[in-house]
């Protein structure tokens, strides 16, 4: 369960944690890979809209995000590793094929062939998959 929960739920937590506390109002130019897909998050996206907005008590009220929540996900980078190709459609409807790139949990055996996820997804087009496996990260670090 360290890998299958635990590393997942860490990076969703994290990623909260800097969209929440405003570390990404206050660093705009800051520019974050996150592991494992982004974790849990975009999975639940819409559900972190709503409790500032419902339940302003349940939030910080010291930070008053710029954007909601759903659109920080957007300024974030991911790796794809994912595992199925519905899995990878989801993280691009949610964040849009520009912040993905190649993932490879390397040394961990994690996924054996971490291109065939990519080139495997029928709905990819060709440029998106290019994009994915070197020119977001070329891109990003500006190589």
């Amino acid at each position: 369960m360290a890998n299958t929960v635990g590393n997942p739920l860490d990076t969703t937590i994290a990623l909260e944690h800097l969209i929440f506390q405003g570390t990404l109002d206050r660093f705009p130019q800051l520019k974050i890979i996150a592991a494992h897909g982004g974790g849990f998050l975009p999975s639940y996206a819409a559900r972190m809209d709503h409790p500032c907005y419902v339940s302003p008590n349940n939030c910080d009220a010291a930070i008053q995000l710029k954007i909601r929540p759903t659109e920080y996900l957007k300024r974030l980078y991911y790796d794809v590793l994912v595992f199925t190709p519905e899995a990878l459609r989801h993280l691009i409807a949610e964040v849009g094929v520009s912040q993905l790139m190649l993932g490879t949990d390397h040394p961990i055996p994690w996924e054996e062939y971490p291109l065939d996820l990519v080139f495997n997804s029928k709905f990819l087009t060709d440029a998106q998959r290019r994009a994915i496996v070197r020119g977001n990260a070329a891109k990003l670090l500006k190589l």
